[in-house]
């Protein structure tokens, strides 16, 4: 029976018309093969702001490090966070019992909500070790080590084979790749025909700024680990060239500007102790850049400089 989660839900969106296994359960002793060396940016940044994130953001109930999405349903934190998840599995059109590949899982949170709601099979990735081990240890005590897994990967370069889900998420998460377009290629090799693909991500309004716009877009982005953002048309020629058809990019901003927002108040209220601590040599340069960025994402919203996106598109066939 097809899930219907949000018969209310609207954004405004553009429509691009395109010219047109086995569940793999990954072993636990795979993570040590994964080469981190390509990743340090990265896997620093979320090192160093884990403590931030567990004490500011994240929820019991959905370890998310994502924005939420608010609504009728959702009007609090903690089930903004979770509603995000709603959120992309009705626009994605998921089916219960999927092949699900979280591409930048985070600790697991969107793997451990589409398990228990979706009843899908879900494989994370993620190239910080810790997170993986998080997500693992919160499997385990969720009853669902059977359903999902967690290992390093490359969400540009996976180890999986051609065809093997149903459906690649990222949320949040293919604005760390240096090329987009390396990521909608793989995403593409690893569907089955038919097979959906589901973005939530951060989008330049365009390229480029003005040369003050770029200062601050990138002040942000960069302290985020971030390198860059691409725009719409930069979205869709990626999709394109990559072979999905029925690409829709909507604009969200509306539903996630309280969350925004939101990051950008914490960040204010505790910008004078991180000085402080920082001064003092007890915060790393990536904790507090964590803080400044979290300031400068919201300011650069603020003057139009991005937007806050959900991006779906298809494999042909099917």
């Amino acid at each position: 029976m097809a899930a219907s989660f949000l018969p209310e839900f609207h954004c405004s969106f553009i429509s691009f018309p395109l010219h047109n296994i086995v569940f793999l359960l990954m072993g636990q002793s795979q993570t040590s093969c994964f080469d981190e060396s390509r990743f340090r940016d990265i896997i620093e940044y979320y090192d160093a702001t884990r403590f931030d994130y567990q004490v500011a953001w994240l929820s019991r109930e959905n370890p998310a490090i994502h924005f939420g999405f608010y609504d009728h349903r959702a009007d609090r934190h903690a089930a903004a966070l979770e509603n995000t998840n709603l959120v992309l599995a009705e626009l994605a059109g998921l089916q219960p019992g999927w092949r699900i590949l979280d591409a930048g899982c985070g600790k697991g949170g969107s793997c451990l909500w589409l398990a228990r709601h979706l009843e899908a099979r879900a494989v994370g990735i993620t190239p910080v070790r810790h997170q993986v081990e998080e997500a693992r240890r919160l499997a385990a005590g969720a009853g669902l080590s059977e359903q999902v897994s967690f290992r390093q990967a490359d969400y540009c370069n996976t180890p999986f084979e051609e065809g093997s889900f149903d459906c690649v998420w990222a949320c949040e998460s293919l604005c760390h790749a240096p090329e987009k377009a390396a990521f909608y290629r793989e995403a593409y090799r690893l569907l089955r025909p038919g097979g959906r693909l589901v973005i939530a991500e951060y989008v330049r309004s365009g390229r480029p700024l003005s040369p003050a716009g770029e200062t601050l877009l990138l002040g942000w982005l960069n302290r985020w680990a971030i390198p860059d953002i691409d725009t719409c048309n930069e979205h869709f020629e990626h999709a394109q060239k990559a072979g999905f058809g029925q690409f829709q990019i909507r604009d969200c901003t509306s539903y996630t500007w309280v969350s925004l927002k939101n990051l950008h108040k914490i960040a204010r209220r505790w910008l004078w102790a991180d000085y402080l601590l920082y001064g003092l040599g007890l915060r790393s340069k990536a904790q507090h850049n964590n803080i400044i960025g979290s300031i400068r994402q919201f300011r650069a919203l603020h003057q139009n400089l991005w937007f806050y996106a959900v991006i779906t598109a298809q494999k042909p066939g099917g």
